[in-house]
């Protein structure tokens, strides 16, 4: 007669429940948007006609990429014919194309950049940090600039030791008593 309560053939059927593997750090915000343009460049290397392989790609394909994803821009910038060109905030609506903001496009190679030698690239041979680029980046910054009419100044940096010279003595003429 089988016995029905028996434990042998439970514990051979049956594993104890196992831990769950431990969280894995958590990636950050950059690390993500790097990995979703990695792969956005990856899937248009896979598209374009004829493929393209990333061993293969130059400073012309980046440019071409970007032009490319002009298409999906929401900034709007102005011709130089339009009755709105140079003017920070146009009164009413125009026919100008809407286009990637440079800033977006500057971080974008910039994550690219990045992403190409952690998958293996050469720093040397990065097509991302090619010459062509940062002319094409440095274009677009300026006629951006140009199109709202607000000219584009490198934010300088100051120097610590000056700063806290010029904040010491604002404090001392605070001090002082009339």
């Amino acid at each position: 007669m089988l016995d029905v309560f028996s434990t042998s053939s439970i514990s051979e059927n049956f594993s104890p429940p196992t831990a769950p593997p431990p969280p894995s750090p958590a990636v950050s915000r950059y690390e993500l948007q790097k990995r979703r343009d990695w792969n956005t460049f990856g899937q248009y290397l896979k598209n374009h006609k004829p493929p393209l392989i990333l061993s293969r790609c130059s400073g012309a394909n980046i440019l071409e990429f970007l032009k490319y994803l002009d298409q999906f821009g929401k900034t709007k910038v102005h011709n130089c014919c339009c009755p709105f060109f140079g003017h920070p905030q146009p009164p009413a609506p125009c026919t100008c194309p809407l286009k990637q903001a440079w800033g977006s496009l500057d971080a974008l190679v910039g994550r690219l950049r990045a992403a190409f030698e952690e998958n293996g690239g050469r720093a040397e041979t990065n097509p991302f940090g090619a010459r062509a680029v940062r002319l094409y980046l440095r274009e677009v910054r300026d006629s951006q600039a140009k199109a709202r009419g607000i000219a584009y100044e490198k934010k300088k940096r100051k120097n610590n030791k000056r700063h806290f010279q010029e904040q010491e003595k604002e404090g001392d003429k605070n001090l002082k008593l009339p």
